[in-house]
């Protein structure tokens, strides 16, 4: 039996989804009119494909497909559907005179909110909106893209963004990270399905418990000075260190440094949202999984797995598990850590102790998501979404590997426990930073 969002329910779906609204919208007023046809990082669509794409999933999901309602726009429909994971390296062939013009995207843009909120509001649902599941994903995937929009802003020249009011955080001395021991014990990765059945993805579902022997894990995330020490002992060019495939890679694309590190006369500068600094040698790198396993094999050790994350993460003392690292208080942003768009640019390491977790590691959550070793795939008992079922499907081909965390553009509904994030081996464009572990298979 279909369960309807009560009144108050659909009143605060409409309420957040245009608080989203709003946090996307301010992204694309950072960008200079002509940048909008730019594409900043090459696998991936020009900027005025998002522009478009948002609003085009909220109406294809939630007044087409749920309430099958007629066409608006057939083509924008189409054009703005379905976005581009860079896996195998095929490049998009599309011009910046192939793509309407904004203004017309901006009225249509306007029609399709009005239809999404008058659906919200007032529609009779069907099952596939169930207390409001398809809704609140659909405010999900755009909060995503809010992330999304921010790193391909990250890869923009300086001169095609608008400038903000956003100081940079000026760097701290970078500490020293130790390690920590976590005793053996359980994870519980995902979601039950009866305790929740319509509040979270369908890669989220079935919840399991995994028995983690003891380890020992990095304390804090890897800053650019630890990453700097890999630089300067040749770790790029230190062929052991990288499998046959990632060398391969470094190698076609002359990879020799973080992307969002630049190397100019003499000295390393560390690229901000809207400009470049002297290298914030406190703040985590950002790198892609190929270079986080070479690193991690540097140091003699390994990235960890999805469920000794878990356990680092989530673990008591009393052998029980937190919601949360620091435990069941509501994610506060720039108290438990940089999440929740409380920073444009990433903090020192460090600097939100009230986001420890009950075993003593920092900053699990905010400030970069974490590589783990883990390949993306489904959990026992996984069934496709049925309004999306190639969201995660897709992906389970060996290809991708999970991330778990925050970085500083992720929303707070992603900080629940049982959210994946994943990224193929090369994508160096994420806000993915790195810490290690130390087990027995790397003893």
């Amino acid at each position: 039996m279909t369960t309807e969002p009560t009144r108050e329910q659909r009143d605060s779906l409409l309420t957040d989804l245009r608080a989203a609204r709003r946090e996307t919208d301010a992204l694309f007023e950072w960008i200079t009119a002509e940048a909008l046809l730019d594409r900043p990082i090459a696998e991936r669509h020009r900027l005025i494909f998002y522009f478009g794409h948002l609003d085009a999933f909220d109406w294809n999901l939630l007044v087409r497909d749920c309430l099958r309602a007629p066409s608006r726009n057939t083509e924008f429909e189409r054009l703005f559907a379905f976005g581009i994971d860079p896996v195998h390296g095929d490049l998009p062939q599309d011009t910046a005179a192939d793509w309407p013009a904004r203004d017309a995207i901006r009225h249509w843009i306007a029609d399709t909110r009005r239809d999404v909120d008058h659906a919200l509001a007032t529609a009779p649902l069907t099952d596939w909106l169930a207390d409001g599941w398809a809704a609140r994903l659909a405010l999900e995937h755009r909060l995503m893209h809010a992330e999304t929009l921010a790193y391909l802003l990250h890869r923009l020249p300086p001169a095609s963004l608008n400038p903000q009011p956003i100081a940079h955080h000026q760097d701290a001395s970078a500490l020293s990270i130790t390690w920590v021991d976590i005793p053996a014990g359980r994870a519980t990765l995902g979601l039950a399905r009866a305790d929740d059945p319509h509040g979270a993805w369908d890669n989220e579902y079935e919840a399991h418990t995994v028995e983690v022997p003891a380890f020992r894990i990095q304390s804090h995330k890897v800053t650019n000075a630890e990453w700097l020490r890999f630089v300067e002992a040749g770790g790029y060019h230190t062929d052991a260190l990288w499998t046959d495939a990632d060398r391969a890679w470094r190698d076609r694309e002359r990879i020799e440094h973080p992307v969002f590190w630049v190397r100019r006369e003499g000295r390393w500068w560390w690229r901000a949202m809207f400009g470049e600094v002297a290298l914030a040698t406190a703040t985590p790198v950002y790198v892609s999984h190929a270079e986080a396993r070479a690193y991690a094999r540097w140091k003699g050790a390994a990235l960890p797995t999805e469920a000794q994350w878990h356990r680092a993460a989530y673990a008591t003392r009393d052998g029980g598990e937190n919601p949360f690292p620091w435990g069941s208080a509501h994610p506060l942003p720039g108290v438990h850590g940089n999440f929740g768009f409380a920073h444009v640019d990433p903090t020192p390491v460090g600097a939100h102790p009230a986001g420890r977790s009950a075993l003593g590691v920092d900053e699990m959550l905010g400030n970069g998501w974490e590589w783990t070793r883990t390949p993306f795939a489904p959990f026992a008992g996984f069934t496709p979404q049925p309004f999306y079922p190639g969201y995660s499907a897709n992906f389970f081909d060996g290809e991708h590997f999970v991330l778990k965390g925050a970085s500083p553009r992720t929303a707070q509904s992603f900080l629940r426990r049982s959210f994946r994030n994943w990224f193929q081996s090369y994508y160096q464009h994420v806000y993915a930073a790195v810490r290690c572990v130390e087990d027995e298979s790397h003893e």
